[in-house]
Parts: structure tokens; C-alpha cells; sequence
């Protein structure tokens, strides 16, 4: 099958379109026929080995015919002999790795039915920041309908699904994004928007029951001004940085306005909860541009060098969608 492989730590030019094995199926895995998969910074930081963590999974001291990817949507192929939930023929949507690839076996349990009114490509951008927007919200925030949220980095990957997250939680949005992306912000649902290069929300005198910081570009003094007593800061660990979630962790031990770290791993609880809350109309995905897998390399530096308004897909089986 072809993959997008890497043998090296670097910048785009490390990855290449090869031949390679396709992936064994265990008893638990589904395999799928892979049509689309979508990018997210937790990509480029595997591709960098950076932070160096990453490279605990993608190898050491360099990576070996590595396939990045960990976002999927495609159509069932064959089921492990433990499997009950899916057969050959079902459209499916959820997180692996190794997604950039004509193939991929998946654990059943990071799966779910594909929401009917998605094409493959929308599908392939939901898992991952769609489930770190939930689970920032619901789990760690404990959002509650009438809470004024803000969602710092609203146009992003994680920002888009957050803002409609929010509003179909019954919330008040906010949504701080740059110039060119007020019309998007306010066509998917933000209540309010903020131009961070006209108005510092910061300083505004407004108040919020709930931040989602997607982008760690304001100090937790500068955010704890702009909360209410009972209000939380909740970092988004895929694209603030470690350090920075590190630091919101230590806080939240000691101050109450700072919500815990939490890991956005998808499942199929919550790959269902999203597939309900875009069959009903209350979320949908937000594409900036996609591309073939041959042209993976590009769409890694547009990733890195622009500010993607919602997400980066790859086609992979684009004929059969």
C-alpha cells in the first residue's frame, strides 16, 4: 500500500510517498480502506520530534518508515473475530495512527458510524479536535447553558468545533480570532467576536465563566482578569504548548480559577456524541484546504507556515467517496 513515511526528525522534506506493508489486524481492530484523514499539531510536533517526547513513539534515535497521521475516515474492509460493532461495507470515522495510508487497523473502541450527512473529508476532520473541543468544555470546564465562554483561537482546528460546542451546549460565545476570520467565527454561531489586532479582551471589562485557550498567547494573570469568581481557564494541551499546560495544572492545585489538564484522546463514546450533535445540525466542520496524499509534504507547510481556518485534509480514496 502507499504511506506517507519518515525516516528522519525535520521539516516536510523528511516525508515521502512509499510502498510499504499493510498493517497486521488483530482480534479488537477493524481495517479500513482509509479515504480521507485530517492534520493536527500533535502531526508536526511527531514530524519535528519536538517536543522530545514525540519521539518516544516515532522512534529513537530516528524514526523508521514512520507514518504520521492519527485522524481517519473511511469504509470497513475486514473485522478482527472480537469485533461486534462494525462489518465490511460500514462508513466509519475515529483516531489511530499511522492514518496517512492507503490502510489502517483500528482499535473497535476508537471508532464510530460516520454521521450520514458528512462526506469522507469532513468526517476525517472531526476526530481529534472535535474531541479535544468536547472534552475541554464538557469534562473540564463543566459548562452549563448561559455561561458566557470564551474561546480563545476560535478560527483553529479545535476553535471552530469549540464555538459550536458551546452554542449547542446552550452558552454564550465569545470568539477572539484575527481580522480575516471574523465572518467565519460569526457564520458558525460566536455571539460576540473579538479582533485581537483592534481590542484587547483582556481589558474590556467583560467577564467570562469558561476560556478555552487554544493559542497561550495572554499570561493567566491577563486571562484571570477576565473571569468571574467561579471561572476557569482551560488549556488546550495539543496547541498551547507543555509548558504552558504544565504551568495551568500547577496553578489549578492552588487556585480555583484554573481548570485540570485533560487528555483529548477520542473514543467511540465520544466519537458518537459528535456524530449526534452533527447529524442534528449543532456542529459542522470547517475545511480550510485539503490535498492528495502525494502533496502531503505541501499541506505540512501550510499547516506550519498559516493559521488554518478549521482544517487540513488529505484525500486518500477520493475516486471511491
Amino acid at each position: 500500500m502507499k504511506a506517507v513515511v519518515q525516516n528522519d526528525y525535520g521539516s516536510p522534506d523528511v516525508l515521502n510517498l512509499a510502498e510499504v506493508a499493510e498493517p497486521a489486524m488483530k482480534e479488537n481492530e477493524v481495517r479500513v480502506r482509509v479515504h480521507a484523514a485530517s492534520l493536527n499539531a500533535g502531526d508536526v510536533y511527531f514530524m519535528k520530534g519536538d517536543p522530545w517526547p514525540t519521539r518516544l513513539m516515532g522512534g529513537l534515535p530516528k524514526p523508521k518508515n514512520y507514518i504520521l497521521g492519527c485522524d481517519v475516515a473511511g469504509r470497513v474492509e475486514a473485522v478482527g473475530s472480537q469485533v461486534t460493532r462494525f462489518k465490511p461495507g460500514d462508513e466509519v470515522f475515529g483516531a489511530s495512527t499511522g492514518t496517512l495510508a492507503d490502510y489502517v487497523s483500528v482499535a473497535e473502541n476508537k471508532l464510530a458510524l460516520k454521521p450520514a450527512n458528512l462526506t469522507f473529508e469532513q468526517a476525517a476532520a472531526v476526530p481529534t479536535a472535535a474531541v479535544t473541543a468536547l472534552l475541554g468544555l464538557r469534562d473540564a470546564g463543566k459548562i452549563q447553558p448561559g455561561q458566557k465562554v470564551l474561546i480563545n483561537g476560535a478560527s483553529g482546528g479545535v476553535g471552530t468545533f469549540a464555538v459550536q460546542i458551546a452554542k449547542a451546549f446552550g452558552a454564550e460565545v465569545t470568539g477572539v480570532c484575527s481580522p480575516r476570520n471574523v465572518d467565519l467565527v460569526r457564520s458558525i454561531g460566536a455571539d460576540h467576536i473579538v479582533d485581537y489586532t483592534r481590542e484587547d479582551f483582556t481589558q474590556n471589562g467583560r467577564r467570562y465563566d469558561l476560556i478555552l485557550d487554544n493559542v497561550a498567547s495572554r499570561s493567566f494573570s491577563d486571562l484571570r482578569r477576565t473571569l468571574t469568581p467561579q471561572g476557569k481557564i482551560i488549556p488546550n494541551s495539543g496547541h498551547a504548548g507543555m509548558g504552558y499546560v504544565f504551568k495551568a495544572f500547577a496553578l489549578s492545585l492552588v487556585m480555583r480559577q484554573h481548570g485540570s489538564m485533560y487528555l483529548a484522546v477520542p473514543n467511540s463514546q465520544t466519537l458518537t456524541t459528535l456524530k449526534d450533535l452533527i447529524e442534528a445540525g449543532k456542529v459542522t466542520p470547517v475545511i480550510d484546504k485539503t490535498y492528495p496524499l502525494s502533496e502531503t509534504p505541501a499541506a505540512f507547510r501550510y499547516l506550519e507556515k498559516e493559521h488554518a481556518r478549521g482544517k487540513v485534509v488529505i484525500t486518500i480514496a477520493a475516486q471511491n467517496n
